[in-house]
């Protein structure tokens, strides 16, 4: 028996084909390689340094998230206590800033009973002084026109008693 040049026997390539190659040559026959998003483009991520951390980089970028959300909870309310003042700044109301610093205050009770992570010192927030600062930082409300006056009046509300403290008297005789 005389092999031919052009036989199969003979092309190494063609001696074996694997199961994963199979496929992939039937599906370029079949067209489902082309017109495909990248084509054409160079990869990304060729041209900077090589990283280590890139696929975890890529991660975030992709999810939308930021480094700060891979920190351990006691880092990640101590950067949201140091960012408070800037967080309620823009905040219409006072009690909308006791709201938010009740909530925070609620996720720190909740670290210092159960902590877990790096040990690090926070305790809870004083409202009243986030308030303060609060006040602060704001700008001067415009000053309202003083009220008109109206005269006398029968009973000043600062003179009248209520009925419950007139029944409390009575029994105390």
């Amino acid at each position: 028996m005389r092999v031919r040049e052009g036989d199969a026997v003979n092309d190494p390539s063609s001696r074996y084909e694997s199961a994963v190659e199979k496929q992939i040559r039937m599906a370029e026959e079949r067209g489902d390689f082309d017109n495909l998003p990248g084509h054409g483009k160079p990869l990304p991520g060729l041209d900077g340094p090589p990283d280590d951390l890139w696929w975890v980089k890529e991660f975030l970028r992709r999810e939308g998230l930021s480094t700060e959300a891979l920190l351990p909870t006691s880092l990640q309310l101590r950067k949201e206590i140091q960012r408070l003042p800037e967080t309620v700044r823009g905040l219409p109301s006072e009690r909308a800033v006791r709201d938010v610093v009740a909530e925070l205050n609620l996720r720190i009770v909740d670290w210092l009973r159960a902590p877990s992570g790096p040990q690090v010192p926070i305790g809870p927030v004083k409202a009243d002084a986030v308030v303060q600062q609060w006040r602060a930082d704001r700008p001067a409300a415009p000053e309202r026109p003083a009220p008109i006056d109206q005269g006398p009046t029968d009973a000043a509300p600062a003179q009248r008693r209520r009925w419950w403290r007139r029944v409390g008297r009575r029994r105390r005789r």
